[in-house]
């Protein structure tokens, strides 16, 4: 009987450090403490943004920078103003950089993606990114791709 009671609180015992495995792997796949310590918000606008969505990664040569932190429309252009958030780690980003919408792997998520400028002058909180390229639809491209064929066809 006393074995059996031994089993059960070592089979629980498992049961609850695989569960606190998986929340603790969990809250380290999120991108939780990206700007932690403070941060610095710059905006960019894009013709279309595609899937991104807050929360999504801005990153810069692969590596993680900052977080999206709202996406609007633009009364006044009708293009969506990305608002995102910069850690204070990286307040040396050229006031020139460029901002692109990129998408991880063929099906993956979107993220913003950032290549330094040459200006000496850095981006500062409020700034505005000028120079940018949106996302790229897939849709598009294929709509695109067979109008062409159909319009080669009828040349010949």
């Amino acid at each position: 009987m006393r074995s059996s009671h031994q089993i059960e609180w070592a089979a629980g015992l498992f049961l609850l450090l695989a569960l606190a495995a998986l929340v603790f792997l969990a809250l380290q796949a999120t991108d939780r403490g990206v700007v932690s310590g403070g941060g610095y918000q710059v905006s960019a606008s894009f013709s279309n943004v595609g899937g991104l969505r807050p929360k999504a990664t801005v990153s810069m040569a692969g590596v993680t920078i900052g977080m999206v932190d709202r996406i609007e429309l633009d009364p006044e252009t009708f293009e969506a103003r990305v608002t995102f958030t910069i850690s204070d780690r990286f307040n040396e980003l050229p006031e020139d950089s460029s901002a692109s919408i990129l998408t991880a792997g063929i099906l993956g998520d979107q993220y913003i993606g950032i290549e330094p400028g040459g200006s000496p002058e850095p981006l500062r909180d409020g700034d505005r990114i000028f120079i940018t390229n949106s996302a790229v639809v897939l849709e598009q491209l294929i709509g695109r791709f067979l109008f062409n064929a159909d319009a080669e066809r009828d040349d010949d």
